[in-house]
């Protein structure tokens, strides 16, 4: 499937603004369809999901059908997918949900690779329910993350091993089915933040293995809202705080109060997009084909600014895991990593610098809370928008 990013990026009017957007990893530009769609469901007669009005219908219509998008997308049921605000929002929710069933002498394992949203709400539900968190520790001189270093700290009181599909910070991939496997032979869930993996490569929960998933939606050219994938019978287990009123359907007991329906048709539409770059009978399979395609366009940028980034004087990269996304953080010998993010906007380039709220994985880098300079790939990035980065940073440097 050729990848055609020309076409790609006509659909997007911010990048008539002339900026290059190497920010997709804090949230990426959207396609006119997108906004389209927000737009229609705004103007649209709506009301609380029903059967009834025309406005009740529209409201199922939208959630239903968003469901559905995002089980194609992620290869879930659409009666295990539940929306909130964000991923944060919903692992928060999640943890609560599981941790009213921890005690004392449980433990629950998290890592120094994940971002604060996949390392908090587990330390501090543990903390509340005086179960003991273990760290599963990355190498930092390759950025690896492997299922041996998770099962190094999974025990037969593990009740929950949480892990990123893809690392926001440096982009490593940890083997999520070896890592599935370490935790169910301990009789633990496996929760995966796939928020960064789900913008750049096919996900197949099946395949991963895990029992729970998070994604958002504006990580995939979509508005700003959140995902929690399961499989419908594992949500059926779990009673989380609600109304009394409220229903205690599965996914809907999850979702506390009216959802933003505008952001639910973006979030079809966001999935409907990336489908369109795809080939196949179904969107799911069209989905595959086009995920596989924008992983080839991003990738093989990726390594032309590699190569070049490595003959640049004093510039370390950090992104060095075998399998990742197309996500580089760097840094400058004697030089701030926020300096080259301000020099490089004066010039109509976005490459923030920061830790991202990864704020273990920079630590356990050895780079403290300030991080550096995070160039990432989105669908839309082309050879024209690297060759502006390297100019800048080499004016930078120079």
């Amino acid at each position: 499937m050729v990848f055609d990013v020309a076409a790609v990026r006509s659909h997007f009017p911010a990048l008539q603004g002339g900026a290059a957007h190497f920010d997709g990893p804090g949230g990426t530009q959207v396609p006119t369809p997108v906004a389209d769609a927000v737009h229609a469901a705004l103007v649209a007669p709506m009301a609380n999901r029903g059967s009834t009005t025309q406005a009740e219908r529209n409201a199922d219509d939208v959630v239903l059908a968003a469901r559905r998008a995002v089980a194609d997308l992620v290869g879930g049921q659409p009666g295990g997918v539940v929306f909130g605000r964000s991923a944060t929002v919903l692992t928060y929710d999640l943890a609560r949900t599981l941790s009213a069933g921890w005690g004392p002498g449980d433990e629950v394992v998290v890592t120094r690779l994940d971002h604060d949203a996949n390392v908090r709400p587990w330390v501090q539900a543990a903390e509340r329910a005086g179960a003991t968190v273990r760290w599963a520790e990355f190498d930092p001189a390759t950025g690896e993350l492997t299922a041996a270093d998770v099962a190094a700290v999974v025990t037969d009181a593990t009740r929950l091993v949480a892990v990123t599909g893809a690392s926001n910070l440096i982009g490593t991939r940890p083997p999520l089915p070896e890592i599935a496997g370490v935790a169910h032979a301990a009789g633990a869930l496996l929760h995966v933040d796939g928020v960064h993996l789900t913008a750049h490569a096919p996900v197949d929960l099946a395949e991963l293995g895990c029992d729970t998933f998070t994604c958002s939606p504006y990580k995939f050219l979509g508005p700003h809202c959140g995902v929690l994938v399961a499989d419908p019978a594992f949500l059926a287990t779990l009673h989380p705080d609600k109304l009394l009123p409220s229903t205690d359907a599965v996914p809907e007991r999850f979702e506390l109060g009216t959802l933003p329906y505008e952001l639910l048709a973006g979030t079809t539409a966001a999935v409907d997009f990336l489908a369109g770059l795809g080939s196949g009978a179904t969107r799911r399979e069209r989905l595959l084909s086009g995920m596989a395609a924008l992983e080839a366009h991003e990738d093989a940028l990726r390594a032309s600014l590699e190569a070049a980034l490595a003959e640049l004087p004093g510039v370390t990269v950090w992104s060095r895991a075998a399998h990742r996304t197309p996500t580089l953080l760097v840094t400058f010998e004697g030089r701030d990593a926020a300096d080259a993010y301000r020099f490089l906007a004066a010039r109509g380039v976005n490459a923030p610098a920061g830790s991202f709220y990864a704020l273990e994985c920079s630590r356990w880098l050895g780079l403290g809370d300030t991080g550096g300079l995070r160039i990432g790939l989105a669908p839309y990035s082309d050879t024209g928008d690297v060759e502006r980065l390297l100019a800048g940073l080499r004016a930078f440097l120079a």
